[in-house]
């Protein structure tokens, strides 16, 4: 809800050096949210000015534009010069001249400027430059507005542009707050302010008269009845064409509402500022009298927003004698709404069934700010009072007369009293409340409060439908007196709780995965035994799975082994919905039974029995042992074709870097070896270990796995035992601490026999250079001339440096050739000339 601080001001006294920033944090201390604050963004010199004269002078694109002579005060420089492309002013009408250094809307800063021949001493400003409208056909002609102000005078302050608005936030309990009644008294609450209530009127001076046919033929959806309320009144010879008086149009506009002409400003007007939706439509069109009524099957309407709906039974309809025109609540029809031409207005006025409205507007998808308000329901008591507003606005802004043609339908409703017990609200809220903070604080929201012998009686005020017991009673009384006095108590977790050192491990590298630009992907546990014997061992042989005895799909009726089959199905859906670049893991439960142990028991305790201990223990033991695994699968491309740029496809070194992630966040370091593995290609499969011990592997598809999996391309897998990772590192994941000298860095290039791998190398070099080298990584593998036969030449790039000094060259080669020697021993590695 937007609401414009002068017209907050006609219904609470507001102090006058009181900001927008003042407002918002008085209605957040009675429970509204904050949102933002809206204005016109214009500052000066905005000024009214008079055109003297003007010459036409025809461009040569076709267009003409005219060079005025503009007075725009004494004040303000006299007589200016103005180029002004628009034609519908006149020699003396009075504008609106923006002047040099002032800011329009966008924002649009004016300066003096040459254009079409002439410097431009300013702009002459359309209703849209000014925020005021959507109208960009012509300048602003002040007349039309029904105004005739000095020249020189502040245009800001004499069109209302100096408003500005705050918007809250209001929750869908809170429906009378969507109102400046609403707000305005919300205001008081807060402040103390006086607050004066635009909907307080005598019942008889808002009769609406009589003679006008009203009926309400519709059952209701529930016990309530689909029209509580509808209030009908004529006014008679008003004029459409009448200007819309500036004030009401910025207020509208702030408020969010588009000014439509005089008799919908009105009537949209009346709904912001009273909180009950108003429809006009033009007399003229009607035939004959108004029944509210169901829809009928195959009935259709054409709304207001030019639509043609289907309607449904249950939609609620406004009809005549010619059909429907108009959804209840909703939004009118087109055939009876005012335009123009209309000289004869029926104001309507109703209370609809809030469920009724909420169902119509979500089944057409047509939210509108009348239905936002019925949904939320609206005041009973007001209908009379919005009608006679309405009445009252169109005779004093559009020259119309109240005539005594009208009529009103209503059922009697009574608002059921609330106990609320001597004490209840201090033992709720946790505030020790004296009986006079409570009473008081319930009087103050209009609420009528009668003693009984063990506490109140309390009867809530109409405006508010949300409070229906005790509960909602208290939490006002909570909201009145300051939720701040509410004390802040936060109760004693329970020993035990937390993430352990496993959760927290597994959630550190599923997002670690995650950031790297992996999709977690989980899967269904089931898979096939086939599936189990390829990827859920390292040769291929034939392991014991657990057969499920009530699988979801018979086809795959076995707890999966490996992570690997589920990863391929995934992969599988995706590239044939046309996903085919992907990187994706999982991490989950691998089920690993022992050979020759029958797993499962028909011998289940009853429910709400507890078992015993020993038979929880001999339950669990029924169960196979389960391990924590994560999995990666890369295919297609890292990255795709484009300019300065080749196709990069998925390989080795993105799975080992994935590797280096899970690594890292579980604070181990993970060795890669060569090996073989039954579903991986020969020569492009790794094994991995942490600290000697077989933790995983990495590696390609087997190219007849990839087929059988569908998958067009390659494909590179791995999968860790994030559990035995895990454990590996203990419970604490320290980080390294970083030194603040410069690092010294040497490469070496060794030649060894073609069987020593990579790895075993570099675990030489780390193990023989000592505590110095910080990194070493592999920059290049070489086999060609000037290397003997059967040998290889391996480079290393190796990085040194020391916690407490900057290292010299001579000790980084040290460090360095003392690797080597440990390498030269083991693998008999020579430097390679």
């Amino acid at each position: 809800m937007r609401v414009p601080l002068s017209w907050l001001r006609e219904y609470v006294d507001v102090a006058p050096d009181a900001t927008a920033e003042d407002v918002f944090a008085a209605l957040v201390s009675v429970g509204f949210e904050e949102e933002e604050l809206h204005g016109f963004d214009i500052s000066g010199p905005v000024v009214v000015g008079q055109v003297l004269s003007f010459e036409a002078e025809p461009q040569s694109n076709g267009k003409t534009i005219r060079w005025c002579q503009v007075d725009v005060g004494e004040e303000h420089g006299g007589v200016r010069g103005i180029v002004c492309g628009a034609s519908n002013f006149a020699v003396g009408d009075k504008i609106v001249a923006t002047l040099p250094g002032s800011v329009l809307p966008g924002p649009f800063p004016i300066a003096a400027r040459k254009t079409y021949g002439h410097v431009s001493d300013g702009m002459i400003a359309s209703a849209r430059e000014l925020g005021l409208g959507d109208e960009h056909d012509g300048i602003l002609v002040l007349s039309t507005l029904g105004i005739d102000a000095p020249v020189g005078t502040d245009a800001i302050a004499l069109l209302g542009l100096d408003d500005e608005a705050v918007e809250i936030n209001v929750t869908p309990d809170r429906g009378y707050a969507f109102s400046i009644r609403g707000v305005a008294r919300e205001y008081a609450h807060a402040t103390g302010a006086d607050f004066r209530d635009p909907a307080e009127h005598e019942w008889e001076g808002v009769q609406p008269g009589a003679g006008f046919a009203l009926a309400v033929d519709a059952e209701p959806l529930r016990d309530k009845p689909a029209v509580q309320e509808f209030v009908v009144r004529v006014v008679r010879d008003v004029d459409p064409s009448r200007p819309t008086p500036p004030w009401m149009i910025a207020r509208l506009s702030l408020a969010g509402i588009r000014s439509l002409g005089i008799l919908i400003d009105i009537t949209n007007y009346v709904m912001l500022e009273i909180g009950n939706p108003i429809h006009g439509y033009d007399l003229d069109k009607l035939s004959g009298g108004i029944t509210v009524r169901r829809a009928q099957a195959g009935e259709k309407l054409t709304t207001l927003d030019g639509q043609e709906r289907k309607l449904h039974v249950e939609d609620l309809l406004i009809t005549d004698e010619s059909g429907p025109i108009g959804l209840a609540g909703v939004m009118g029809g087109g055939t009876t709404e005012m335009s123009d031409a209309t000289r004869n207005v029926l104001i309507e006025a109703a209370i609809f069934d809030p469920i009724s409205i909420a169902r119509t507007a979500r089944r057409h998808k047509l939210p509108s700010e009348a239905s936002k308000r019925f949904e939320r329901g609206v005041d009973p008591l007001v209908p009379f009072v919005a009608a006679r507003r309405v009445a009252d606005l169109m005779v004093d802004l559009a020259g119309g007369r109240i005539d005594e043609l009208g009529g009103a339908l209503y059922s009697e409703f009574e608002i059921a009293g609330i106990a609320l017990p001597d004490g209840f609200v201090s033992g709720l809220i946790g505030v020790d409340y004296t009986e006079d903070e409570v009473t008081g604080a319930l009087e103050t929201i209009g609420a009528e409060v009668t003693d009984t012998a063990d506490g109140w009686q309390v009867i809530p005020p109409s405006w508010r439908p949300d409070l229906t017991d005790k509960w909602t009673l208290a939490e006002e009384v909570a909201r009145i007196h300051g939720l701040d006095r509410v004390p802040s108590i936060l109760p004693t977790p329970p020993a035990g709780r937390g993430l352990t050192a496993a959760q927290q491990g597994r959630r550190r590298v599923a997002n670690a995965l995650a950031a790297a630009g992996l999709v977690e992907t989980p899967a269904f546990p089931f898979t096939t035994e086939a599936q189990n014997d390829l990827h859920g061992s390292a040769s291929g042989e034939k392991l014991p799975s657990v057969k499920l005895a009530n699988p979801l799909d018979g086809q795959a009726p076995f707890l999966r082994r490996s992570l690997i089959p589920g990863l391929l199905q995934i992969a599988h859906r995706n590239i044939a919905r046309g996903l085919t670049d992907l990187a994706i893991f999982e991490t989950g439960s691998v089920f690993l039974p022992e050979p020759g142990v029958t797993y499962g028991t028909d011998d289940v305790p009853p429910l709400g029995q507890r078992p015993t201990d020993e038979k929880l223990a001999e339950l669990n033991a029924s169960i196979p042992p389960q391990r924590r695994h994560v999995a990666a699968l890369f295919t297609g491309n890292v990255t795709a074709r484009q300019p300065g740029r080749a196709i990069e496809s998925y390989g080795l070194s993105e799975a080992l870097d994935a590797v280096r992630v899970v690594a890292v966040a579980a604070g181990v370091e993970i060795d890669v070896v060569q090996g073989r593995r039954a579903a991986l290609h020969p020569g492009r499969a790794g094994v991995l270990s942490v600290a000697g011990s077989e933790v995983g592997y990495v590696g390609e598809l087997h190219p007849n796995v990839a087929s059988d999996a569908d998958l067009p391309g390659r494909a590179v897998v791995l999968e860790l035992d994030l559990d035995g990772i895990l454990s590996l590192a203990g419970e604490r994941v320290v980080a390294a601490s970083l030194s603040t000298y410069t690092a010294a860095t040497q490469d070496v290039s060794l030649v060894v026999p073609v069987d020593v791998t990579a790895g075993e190398l570099r675990a030489a070099l780390i193990e023989g250079a000592g505590d110095l080298l910080e990194s070493v990584r592999l920059v290049d593998d070489y086999r060609g001339q000037g290397v003997d036969a059967g040998h290889k030449s391996l480079t290393f790039a190796l990085r040194f440096r020391a916690p407490d000094r900057t290292l010299t060259a001579a000790e980084a080669t040290e460090a360095k050739l003392a690797g080597v020697a440990v390498a030269t021993e083991r693998f008999g590695a020579s430097i390679r000339d």
